[in-house]
C-alpha cells in the first residue's frame, strides 16, 4: 500500500480505515433517500430545495450533501448541487447501469453479520444468518435476500460479464449451463455477445422464479431458460451442455464442497467441454489485492467459504482431470480473473 501517493499515512490512515463505515452509510442513506434520483430530476437544486422535497430538516440535509460531495457523488456550484458522472450513471434506479442493488444488499444484509465478525472468527460460523435454522445463506425466503441480494448479484455480474465475456472464446460453444446463476446476468450478456449461444440457469426454485422475469424483460426468453435444482443435493448436474459457468460460486463453500462441485462439472461435460470460472482471486503471496482479501473475510460472516488463489484453483482443476487451464486477469466489481479449463 505504500506505493499509493494520495493515501494518508500514520494515525490519519488508521482513522480512515476505522471510519470506513461512515462513508458506506452516507452512500447507502443518500441512496435510500433517493438524493441522486431527486437531483437527476431537479439538477441545480439547493440544499433547501432538497430538504423540502425529501422532508428533511435543513441541518442533516446539509451534512449529508457535504458528505456526498466529499465522496465524489455530488458536485457543488455555489449553493447548487448536481450529480457527478459516477452517481448519474450508477446510482439512478431507472438507469440500466444501476449499481445500487449492491449498496442496498451490503447495508441491509451484510452489516449485521460484520458487526459480529469477532464471533464469526472465534466460532468459525456465519453471522449473517443462523446456521442452526438454515443449511446455507441461499435456502430461505428472507425478504431482505429476495429484495436486495439478487438485485446486487445482478448488478455486479452484469458488469463483470461485460469485462470478462469478450476474453472467453465461446465460438464453438452452443449450450451453456450457468450453475447457481440466479438473475441470469451472465447469460444475458454472453448471449448478446454470442448470437449462436443458448443458456440455462440452474438454481433453486425461488431463485428461478425471480430469474425468469429478468430473462423475459431482457428479451431472451427464446434462448435462455431455467432448470430448478440444487447443485449439492442433486446427485448430478443436468447434461447436454458443452460449457459450464461458475460465477462467484466457489468462494461461498469450503474446499471439500468446491472440489465436489468441480467433479460434478467434470462429469456433466462431454469431451472437449469447457468450464468457465469467474472469481475474485487472492494473490499467490496472500497479501492482497484488497477487494479479494476483504471478500474472503466477508465469507467468514456470510458463508462457509473463503478466498483462494489462482494456484489453488488451478491445482483443484488439474487434480480433478481438467486440462489447458488458463487464467485471464480482468478488473471488475465481482471478479479479477476468469479461469477457463477443458475436459480432455
Amino acid at each position: 500500500m505504500d506505493d499509493q501517493p494520495n493515501q494518508a499515512a500514520g494515525p490519519q490512515r488508521i482513522m480512515e480505515l476505522s471510519s470506513g463505515l461512515w462513508a458506506s452509510k452516507a452512500l447507502s442513506t443518500a441512496l435510500e433517500l433517493d438524493i441522486f434520483g431527486d437531483l437527476a430530476a431537479h439538477p441545480g437544486s439547493t440544499t433547501t430545495d432538497l430538504a423540502r422535497r425529501l422532508d428533511l430538516p435543513p441541518r442533516p440535509a446539509r451534512s449529508l450533501l457535504i458528505a456526498c460531495a466529499a465522496l465524489g457523488l455530488v458536485d457543488r456550484n455555489g449553493e447548487r448541487c448536481f450529480n457527478t458522472a459516477l452517481s448519474d450513471q450508477y446510482l439512478i434506479r431507472s438507469r440500466p447501469t444501476y449499481f445500487g442493488g449492491w449498496v442496498e444488499m451490503v447495508d441491509k444484509h451484510d452489516y449485521q453479520g460484520w458487526m459480529e465478525l469477532k464471533t464469526a472468527l472465534i466460532e468459525n460460523r456465519p453471522t449473517c444468518w443462523d446456521p442452526d435454522q438454515n443449511s446455507s445463506l441461499f435456502d430461505n425466503g428472507d425478504p431482505v435476500m429476495l429484495e436486495s441480494f439478487w438485485e446486487a448479484m445482478t448488478a455486479v455480474s452484469t458488469i463483470t460479464a461485460r469485462e470478462l465475456g469478450p476474453w472467453i472464446d465461446l465460438t464453438r460453444s452452443h449450450a451453456l449451463l450457468d450453475i447457481g446463476g440466479g438473475g441470469a446476468a451472465w447469460d444475458i450478456e454472453l448471449c448478446r455477445m454470442n448470437p449462436h449461444l443458448r443458456a440455462t440457469v440452474f438454481d433453486l426454485a425461488h431463485v428461478c422464479r425471480l430469474t425468469e422475469d429478468k430473462i423475459a424483460r431482457a428479451g431472451f426468453g427464446d434462448r435462455i431458460n431455467t432448470v430448478v435444482g440444487d447443485f449439492f443435493a442433486d446427485s448430478e448436474l443436468p447434461g447436454g451442455f458443452d460449457t459450464v459457468l461458475l460465477s462467484s460460486i466457489l468462494h461461498d463453500w469450503g474446499d471439500v464442497d468446491c472440489c465436489r462441485l468441480l467433479r460434478k462439472c467434470f462429469s456433466a461435460l462431454p469431451p472437449n467441454g469447457k468450464i468457465v470460472i469467474s472469481e475474485l482471486l487472492i494473490n499467490d503471496s496472500e497479501d492482497g489485492p484488497l477487494d479479494a482479501a476483504l471478500m474472503g473475510l466477508a465469507m467468514q460472516v456470510e458463508t462457509w467459504g473463503r478466498g483462494f488463489t489462482a494456484s489453488e484453483l488451478t491445482r483443484w482443476l488439474i487434480d480433478i482431470g481438467f486440462a489447458d487451464v488458463e487464467v485471464i486477469r480482468i478488473s471488475a466489481p465481482a471478479a479479477n480473473a476468469g479461469v477457463v479449463a477443458r475436459k480432455p
